[in-house]
């Protein structure tokens, strides 16, 4: 196994993603010979040179695990149990398929990082299942409802919670998913000892932070759109709540499709701006469209797992009149509910024979739906 110094070394001299890392990893090398191979200028690292630019001199793997240390953080490699291998190798590995647009189009960040410093539980553990959930920063009372209804839905039954950690749907899809009792994981774009926005800080110190940026990193908008694809990456399908034509949040659902992950998005009131994005996803086929924790389940789990429909019969329960038989309806309105009538009477309204009205009439009464005085009927 490599040490964490090297780990620290290639996170700092390759800003983010890296795909000359990623080939040499590939090819056998481990951190400890990339690093020495970048230091003595080795034939074989010429690219990894080019690459790492400036920086491939600058060593500060001691400071850095150190800072991460007091901050209670550590580094983690594709050499540790808790690394999330699952899901960043099927996802990446749909990348690497090129049939995604948006993939060929951000070539440069569509590769697997190589290095994640980390705050809180296990990334392997929590990544089992788990749903991203990103969108506006300047969330409506409706973004919110709908957020903390998804999120409430989800971590009942045991999904992790992921999103960016800014203002808006991403810290309350975190707060919901604290306060529900369950796990969450806030992917940063910037140094595990940074917390961007430092309003969320209280956020930041419940949830599990990640980042494969070094300390001190400071956030910048070129490392927001870098970071939308591990909070993509990270999860079995990402929902997006409430985006305008142009937001952000769309960046990270165009991830979702690249690395095959499931794609999906709530619908908003159609006078709502803040769903512009939402409804554009839909209406191209490019996202699922989604109104429930039961939706998300039945697109991200395996087929036949979840079924949505049975699961709204049961929220939304039939009353005894809606569950009438055509010719008990025909009965039950040709009664009154001001006034008894005959049997003949119902009979006629009704339209059917004498003796089928009175069968009908007994089945009604004995649910309770109508009453009999002597010979004559009404409703309940």
């Amino acid at each position: 196994m490599s040490s964490l110094k090297s780990w620290a070394y290639l996170s700092r001299a390759f800003e983010g993603p890296s795909r000359e890392v990623n080939r040499a990893l590939e090819a056998g090398f481990d951190a400890d010979e990339i690093a020495r191979g970048i230091k003595t200028g080795a034939s074989w690292a010429k690219e990894l040179v080019k690459e790492a630019a400036s920086r491939h001199m600058l060593d500060r793997a001691q400071q850095d695990l150190e800072i991460a240390h007091n901050e209670g953080a550590r580094l983690i490699s594709p050499e540790d149990e808790e690394w999330p291998s699952e899901c960043l190798d099927t996802a990446f590995g749909f990348a690497a398929t090129g049939v995604s647009e948006h993939v060929r189009t951000y070539q440069s960040d569509a590769v697997a990082p190589h290095a994640l410093w980390v705050k809180g539980d296990s990334l392997a553990t929590l990544t089992r299942q788990a749903v991203a959930i990103v969108g506006t920063r300047a969330a409506t009372q409706y973004g919110q409802r709908a957020t903390e209804a998804l999120v409430t839905g989800l971590v009942s039954r045991h999904y992790t919670i992921i999103s960016g950690g800014a203002l808006g749907i991403d810290a309350i899809a975190h707060r919901a998913a604290l306060d529900s009792g369950g796990p969450t994981i806030a992917v940063s774009a910037c140094g595990i000892d940074r917390t961007y926005p430092k309003v969320n800080a209280p956020l930041f110190a419940r949830a599990t932070v990640v980042t494969e940026y070094p300390p001190e990193t400071t956030p910048h908008r070129h490392r927001f759109l870098t970071r939308n694809r591990l909070v993509a990456a990270l999860s079995q399908g990402t929902v997006v709540v409430e985006a305008a034509f142009r937001s952000g949040a769309l960046n990270t659902l165009s991830w979702a499709e690249g690395l095959g992950r499931v794609a999906m998005a709530v619908p908003g009131p159609i006078t709502s701006g803040s769903s512009v994005g939402c409804h554009m996803r839909i209406r191209n086929g490019q996202a699922q469209l989604v109104a429930s924790a039961d939706d998300v389940r039945a697109l991200v789990e395996p087929l036949g797992s979840v079924d949505p429909d049975a699961q709204l019969e049961l929220d939304f329960a039939a009353t005894p009149v809606q569950r009438l038989s055509r010719n008990e309806l025909r009965v039950y309105d040709a009664l009154s509910p001001h006034q008894q009538v005959t049997t003949e009477e119902v009979a006629r309204t009704a339209g059917l024979s004498v003796g089928l009205s009175v069968s009908l009439l007994m089945e009604l009464e004995s649910r309770g739906l109508v009453r009999r005085d002597g010979t004559t009927w009404g409703r309940s």
